[in-house]
């Protein structure tokens, strides 16, 4: 079956210019003009994956990624976000927030195919996957996306979720912010090593107390705890 993708954007030209492009890579698009009606997309159906412009006429964008991130059925969907404006403090608003990765008009329809094309191959990585992680009553279940912490169920993005796993897999192991950069986020991904501290930092917040369990190691990157 078809990818299902919701793109998000109230310029016409780009609007249409995305769908066609992402329906020739054999993708299901749907698309939306405005923060509302993306909501009710998302209230009828859960999409694999989002490209979500960050100024829309009747809401911001993040007001969107938001509700994505906070509902939990559509928490662990990827985020793709595009804006027309490529200040640094946007770029970290939208991590903030939970955006997988982060795509500056103008954009050629190639870059944003690959850039979806690595998302959902991670994914479709993860769900193949039979592997379980447990270390400090802390587990994750690799093929159903799960992080279960003393009993708790923790609702976690993709990207978090790739993160705690990419760590937990090499207990006592430092990785780099660059290596974490790589593994995670793939190669030729516009991104800057300030995400992984962005996303880190959810991550530990959501993980509450075991959160401790993942350590920096200053000017290095981090490491979970052996």
């Amino acid at each position: 079956m078809a990818k299902r993708i919701l793109v998000v954007d109230d310029e016409p030209d780009i609007l249409e210019l995305t769908r066609l492009s992402l329906t020739r890579e054999g993708y299901d698009v749907e698309t939306a003009a405005t923060g509302d009606e993306a909501l009710a997309s998302l209230r009828r159906g859960r999409p694999d994956l989002v490209v979500l412009d960050l100024m829309l006429p009747d809401r911001p964008g993040t007001d969107v990624c938001r509700s994505i991130r906070t509902t939990p059925e559509l928490a662990d969907v990827p985020v793709i976000m595009l804006t027309a404006r490529g200040d640094e403090v946007d770029r970290i608003v939208g991590f903030e927030l939970g955006a997988d990765d982060y795509v500056t008009k103008p954009f050629s329809p190639r870059e944003l195919g690959l850039r979806v094309k690595a998302i959902l191959r991670r994914g479709i990585e993860t769900e193949t996957s039979t592997e379980s992680l447990q270390h400090h009553g802390l587990a994750l279940d690799l093929s159903r996306h799960r992080c279960v912490f003393d009993e708790e169920e923790i609702t976690l993005t993709a990207k978090e979720f790739l993160l705690l796993a990419t760590l937990m897999k090499r207990p006592g192991r430092v990785l780099t912010r660059e290596r974490l950069l790589e593994e995670v986020w793939g190669e030729g991904i516009a991104v800057t090593l300030r995400t992984v501290d962005t996303h880190m930092k959810r991550l530990r917040e959501k993980l509450g107390s075991a959160g401790d369990l993942i350590d920096t190691v200053r000017g290095v990157g981090y490491r979970f705890r052996e």
